[in-house]
């Protein structure tokens, strides 16, 4: 028997009262459900060689991906807009 883990997202807003606004006129529900081997065997080594090769190795500090904060390079994403040669956005 495999065990599973699902990864949820919503983005977006449910009402009315932001349709002027394209980052949240809609609201999104996005799911992946990933075998928990294949997440632990392939996908997370795969992750942190991508957070190590382009993002601050901080040990105190897990870093999420968050899209906002990408592309406004705050937080752990500020270094990204210093370095031309890792920068591709």
């Amino acid at each position: 028997m495999s065990l599973y883990r699902i990864y949820i997202d919503e983005f977006g807003n449910h009402d009315l009262r932001h349709v002027d606004n394209e980052n949240e006129r809609f609201l999104s529900l996005t799911g992946v459900i990933i075998q928990s081997e294949h997440n632990r065997d392939v996908i997370k080594p795969q992750m942190d060689e991508v957070k190590n090769r382009f993002l601050t190795n901080d040990p105190d500090e897990v870093v999420i991906l968050h899209r906002k904060e990408i592309l406004k390079r705050i937080r752990t994403f500020c270094g990204i807009a210093r370095c031309r040669g890792k920068r591709r956005f």
